[in-house]
């Protein structure tokens, strides 16, 4: 499929994860992808692997998320599809009665603090264009709640879940559209790290997920590139879940 033919396409935390993984989906379908992120290594085999370029951003810097749009526009000549993926979830973010206030300050800049920034400059070019693709990342969490709570991180989804609605609402009848991507768990670096530490606690998660595992980064892709292109023309200020029918479950299969 090339439903993203010479569109270009902004990822940020492309590195590793479910960014790697769309840097790659994006690519196979055809776009022109700009692999942001703040491991230069990391960024700099992604970019390679997909043929796209490499910018390193710091995402919670203006400067930094105001110069990776500028490059993509001035490398490529347009801004098609922004997705905004960075993201923390450190251990020392764990219940509000554990969890202290500089821990919370980090979570915050990097999962919501750098979207509305990315979202901030990637608009710019999308209203000259008269057409975009907004997708950021927020998570099933910005919808249910967890007796297991990494409270910052949750609190940080829900930011995210609602600014994407705000302005998926705001900017559609100028041709842009925006989404909350809402994954379950995750098999990446990030959730295999958390739960290596703690298998009761991945164990715990595992047992409400009725489709029974949780979901590889390329299941997310494949999402993230549906609503980038065409194919979700009538889709805005959306909450997407691909979540396994976590968020649909009471009592799940033994």
């Amino acid at each position: 499929m090339q439903r993203l033919q010479d569109r270009v396409a902004v990822i940020t935390g492309a590195g590793s994860g479910i960014g790697l993984a769309t840097a790659r989906r994006f690519a196979q379908e055809g776009a022109r992808v700009v692999c942001a992120d703040i491991d230069e290594e990391a960024g700099v085999k992604a970019a390679a692997e997909v043929g796209g370029l490499f910018v390193k951003a710091d995402v919670t810097s203006e400067e930094d998320v105001e110069r990776l749009f500028r490059t993509a526009f001035e490398t490529y000549g347009s801004v098609d599809v922004a997705f905004n993926n960075a993201g923390i979830s450190p251990p020392d973010d764990d219940s509000i009665l554990e969890t202290g206030l500089d821990a919370w300050r980090r979570v915050q800049e990097v999962n919501l603090t750098s979207v509305y920034l990315c979202c901030k400059h990637a608009l710019e070019y999308m209203r000259r264009q008269g057409k975009g693709s907004i997708i950021n990342t927020a998570s099933f969490v910005a919808v249910m709640g967890s007796a297991t709570s990494q409270i910052s991180y949750t609190a940080s989804k829900g930011g995210v879940l609602s600014m994407s609605r705000e302005l998926g609402v705001q900017f559609a009848r100028e041709g842009i559209r925006v989404n909350a991507l809402c994954p379950g768990p995750v098999n990446t670096p990030l959730l295999q790290e958390l739960f290596a530490k703690d298998p009761e606690r991945a164990q715990r998660r595992l047992v409400h997920v009725p489709i029974g595992r949780f979901a590889e980064a390329s299941e997310i892709a494949a999402a993230v590139a549906f609503l980038a292109s065409d194919d979700a023309s009538f889709i805005t200020a959306s909450q997407f879940l691909v979540d396994g029918g976590i968020s649909g479950a009471y009592v799940t299969p033994l």
